[in-house]
């Protein structure tokens, strides 16, 4: 009986361990060295504000000019397997480097910088490679899949759809969109958040494995196992958790530790 009364009690102790770390943690980075606050002004912010929309409109712009010419530029078929297969192994040392960056400064003004250029950088590295695979894998030499092309549209016209509800999902309980555009402002934990805190990686890794039926490309759903989805969730698992623990602090925490990263299931108690 005894031993029963005091699990309890020490679960809540270690809780709180981690909670007053973790506060100590971003207490250190954040504060200044006199230990003064050292309130902005608000023609600053304001300025402030403007120069970071401007610069992600910017950056915005660059990248759907990239996409289009991607989606339209003639090229070798080198080339195209370059980009398709190569343009991709960069989001290994984007997000690696990336990582080393965000750890020097747990400040949420840098944390939101560092992330608006990772994942500009990962829109080059997913983006390009993806509107190139679209276009041109027709012409990818290879066994065909022998499943009716009517099954694989069906699964994508599944998958988009679950792939919008995570995207609206994202936007009215996290008050954000995917990748820059709008970080979240909030830890999105609810409807398709609730049993996986990545419904989004998984909805997009079953539309390329759809689209792959869909094409009837053997070669496009290696292209999505063999090196999609390790790349993918490289950058989940290096980079992002670590953003959502420096930005969301013990609440994502507690979190993560009760719901499954990927694949969905009840969360635990």
């Amino acid at each position: 009986m005894e031993s029963a009364v005091r699990r309890p009690q020490r679960i809540y102790n270690a809780h709180s361990r981690k909670r007053l770390a973790w506060s100590r943690c971003i207490s250190r980075t954040s504060a200044p060295l006199d230990g003064k606050a050292k309130p902005e002004n608000s023609k600053d912010i304001t300025m402030r504000q403007i120069i970071e929309f401007l610069i992600r409109v910017v950056l915005f712009a660059v990248i759907l000019y990239l996409l289009w010419w991607a989606s339209y530029a003639h090229l070798s078929n080198s080339i195209n397997l370059a980009i398709i297969w190569g343009a991709i192994l960069l989001t290994f040392p984007v997000v690696w480097f990336g990582r080393k960056i965000l750890d020097r400064d747990k400040s949420k003004n840098h944390v939101a910088w560092i992330t608006t250029f990772v994942h500009s950088a990962l829109v080059f590295t997913f983006g390009i490679p993806i509107a190139r695979a679209l276009t041109t894998h027709q012409d990818w030499s290879g066994w065909s899949l022998p499943i009716p092309a009517e099954i694989g549209l069906m699964l994508v016209i599944v998958t988009s759809g679950v792939t919008l509800l995570t995207v609206i999902t994202l936007a009215v309980k996290g008050l954000g969109a995917p990748f820059f555009i709008v970080l979240s402002k909030k830890l999105a934990v609810d409807w398709l958040y609730t049993r996986t805190r990545n419904p989004m990686v998984l909805s997009v890794l079953a539309l390329g494995l759809s689209l792959g039926v869909w094409f009837q490309s053997i070669l496009f759903v290696l292209w999505i196992l063999v090196l999609f989805t390790p790349a993918l969730l490289f950058f989940v698992k290096m980079y992002e958790e670590r953003e959502l623990e420096f930005r969301f602090g013990y609440s994502y925490l507690e979190y993560k530790s009760k719901t499954p990263m990927l694949f969905p299931r009840k969360p635990r108690d």
